[in-house]
């Protein structure tokens, strides 16, 4: 009897041990993930209070939105002081979607050549792709300056189009390979011996399958270009610059005055934006990320 009551008395031990250490581990995943929530949403947060405040109190350091007005984000579409806001955003409207699209074209191609056909140096074409992301934006500015010189594109919209796409590319690619190769052969295989060519097989059985991998490179690659400023601060100009060198350049009243109210306006049209559109698709972008990950 007494074995048994000290072995019962163990396993009641163990049993909270375990609890306790799963009720720990869970306090620590909440602690973490309340530290890096609010580590990157604070500067959002102070961005949103200052764009609704009046500019007169710039400097308030009240934690709560005070002296609310609506007059930055008309200052931040005023072009009386040189700013071109409104112009700029048309632009990365109009460069993010071409980037994507042609990003999606070329990577969904290339990705299913790379994960479903067999051809000689496929994988250092792979290593190829993949290392030309890793090049620091900074060093391939003078060389793509000097040609885009030469060539009269300066200020155009191909030498903003061109280097994202360099950008976006290997993303594209390595997400819809991963993709592709964990896609069941036999789908395609049923396809064939239902009459269907490869191109058919692709188009319509791999294409519709492979949708939210599509989905969530697309906007993967949207909001990459979409935030792109480097590059574009040094091969735009008025006419073609996107919001991000747009904001960087808001002037004011005076020589000297950084608008900063109308600067963090800017930033919150800039921004919410893409905050919508990830918190409305979130789901799919976490399916097309995971997407072929178990089998």
């Amino acid at each position: 009897m007494t074995a048994a009551t000290e072995l019962r008395a163990e396993q009641d031990r163990g049993r909270k041990a375990a609890q306790n250490r799963e009720k720990w581990a869970s306090v620590r995943t909440y602690v973490s993930a309340a530290v890096i929530l609010f580590w990157c949403l604070a500067p959002a947060y102070w961005m949103v209070v200052t764009a609704f405040r009046d500019v007169g109190y710039t400097y308030d350091t009240s934690l709560l939105p005070t002296h609310i007005t609506l007059d930055n984000f008309r200052t931040a579409f005023d072009t009386s002081f040189g700013n071109r806001f409104g112009q700029a955003l048309l632009n990365s409207v109009f460069i993010g979607v071409t980037v994507t699209l042609i990003s999606l074209v070329l990577g969904v191609f290339a990705a299913y050549a790379l994960a479903r056909l067999n051809f000689r140096f496929k994988y250092l074409v792979l290593g190829f792709i993949l290392g030309a992301s890793m090049f620091p934006g900074v060093a391939l500015i003078t060389p793509l300056f000097q040609l885009f010189t030469n060539i009269g594109w300066i200020g155009t919209y191909q030498a903003l189009i061109i280097p994202n796409i360099s950008f976006v590319l290997p993303l594209t690619v390595y997400t819809m390979t991963s993709f592709f190769r964990e896609m069941p052969w036999e789908l395609e295989e049923a396809a064939r011996v239902d009459g269907c060519t490869q191109g058919q097989a692709f188009r319509r059985v791999i294409m519709p399958l492979a949708a939210p991998a599509i989905f969530t490179t697309a906007i993967l690659a949207f909001i990459s270009s979409w935030n792109e400023f480097l590059i574009a601060s040094q091969l735009s100009n008025d006419a073609t610059q996107p919001v991000t060198v747009a904001i960087a350049n808001f002037a004011g009243a005076q020589p000297q005055q950084i608008p900063y109210t109308a600067i963090m306006a800017a930033g919150t049209i800039v921004t919410i934006p893409l905050v919508i559109l990830v918190l409305v698709f979130q789901r799919k972008i976490v399916a097309g990320l995971t997407a072929g990950a178990v089998k």
